[in-house]
């Protein structure tokens, strides 16, 4: 396959929300009440909500910047690309890099609404946590259809509420919601807490994928005096920990058919994850009293997990012993992970050898499957490929902002 055939899907990007967003979503009564997005005087943005501060920290939107140029220091609008916010400079950033769909997590409300579950005024909290899912999905993802798979918010302080919340953004046409990988380090009962069981049987209820993205904890592996380098390379553990945590979980055996998605974890650590819960439940289940039937954990895992990878040679050559069908690639636009905008020619590299059939259920197919995402309902699929996206960006400027 050439690159320009490749249809790409990234299953894990990222929006910088813009101002305003919360115009057209709030009530009146809740209008002022609404985070803002506030200039300080010394020329950054923040967002303002009851009294705090949440600022748009660089590293999270370095697109168009060399690696030179990456920083954690607190930004404006200004100095970031439009297509970070901007949902119709967006779609030209992703034409530019031949990508056709797109999931995007959010930014400062946090990667699962951490910041709307510590409203002062839980009510408040989910009025708002609602009107971002509706800006999300009727304006982020619906001004264009087929380029998006719009992603929820849950209310994560009540499960029943996130029950609801699944249902009413389901009827929206949303497939899936994003959830911590450790709510119990945000204060929150555990993965193996029956405390979630009715969010659980929403997301099965409603077909719904439930996305964990590393870092949804608020917490990552880093020992206090370490260098940033160790918790870089460290944060794909974040989600064997999860998948540890899941794998071994009673939910799984009350909802055999839940659906997770490890956001942003990569994939070459997989083959051993799934040996070793192989072996740990061959040699000590007699005395831990696990029991999965007739079925090993690695099967179950494969049943019930998706997975990513932005750059992850070693996973995709060992991509028969994860499962094909269970990998998905994402871009990760406009982190400072991502390959913007030669996207298709870094994850080509991993394809040598790898067959066409391989290679769409990786680029497209496995994500369109997992995420209940039909992009060809509206686009074809001639005008789907990275090289009919890029020729309908002829003149988009990739360097610096735009």
């Amino acid at each position: 396959m050439n690159v320009e055939d490749m249809i790409l899907v990234s299953v894990d990007d990222h929006v910088v929300e813009p101002p305003g967003m919360f115009d057209n979503h709030v009530p009146e009564k809740w209008r002022d009440q609404a985070p803002k997005s506030v200039k300080k005087p010394e020329g950054h943005e923040v967002w303002v909500f009851e009294g705090n501060e949440i600022p748009n920290i660089g590293l999270n939107a370095v697109a168009g910047r060399p690696p030179e140029d990456y920083d954690m220091n607190v930004t404006s609008y200004s100095q970031i690309r439009r297509g970070t916010y901007d949902i119709h400079e967006r779609i030209r950033d992703m034409n530019v890099n031949g990508v056709l769909g797109s999931m995007c997590f959010p930014s400062f409300p946090q990667f699962c609404g951490q910041l709307f579950s510590r409203a002062q005024d839980r009510e408040l909290g989910y009025v708002m946590l609602q009107a971002y899912n509706d800006w999300h999905i009727d304006e982020w993802c619906g001004t264009y259809p087929g380029r998006f798979i719009p992603l929820s918010l849950p209310p994560i302080w009540d499960p029943e509420l996130m029950a609801k919340e699944v249902a009413r953004v389901k009827a929206k046409g949303c497939n899936a919601v994003t959830f911590s990988e450790d709510p119990a380090k945000l204060g929150w009962p555990s993965l193996h807490s029956e405390h979630w069981d009715p969010f659980w049987k929403a997301c099965v209820d409603n077909e719904m994928t439930i996305a964990l993205h590393i870092g949804s904890s608020s917490q990552l592996l880093m020992l206090d005096d370490a260098p940033i380098d160790v918790m870089i390379t460290l944060t794909p553990m974040n989600l064997f920990q999860t998948a540890s945590n899941l794998i071994w979980s009673p939910a799984l055996k009350r909802f055999p058919k839940l659906q997770f998605a490890l956001s942003e974890g990569g994939i070459g650590w997989l083959p051993y994850f799934l040996e070793r819960i192989d072996y740990v439940y061959e040699r000590h289940r007699f005395w831990t009293g696990q029991d999965f039937g007739d079925q090993l954990p690695s099967q179950k895992a494969r049943d019930n997990f998706t997975f990513c990878f932005i750059d992850d040679k070693a996973g995709v050559a060992n991509r028969e012993l994860i499962g094909i069908d269970n990998i998905t690639w994402e871009c990760d636009y406009p982190h400072s992970d991502s390959m913007w905008p030669t996207a298709p020619e870094a994850v080509m590299k991993h394809f040598d050898g790898v067959s066409d059939e391989h290679i769409n259920k990786i680029t497209h197919l496995n994500a369109m499957r997992a995420f209940s995402y039909d992009p060809f309902a509206h686009i074809k699929k001639e005008d789907a490929t990275v090289g009919a996206l890029r020729a309908q960006a002829t003149d988009v400027t990739t360097s610096g902002i735009n």
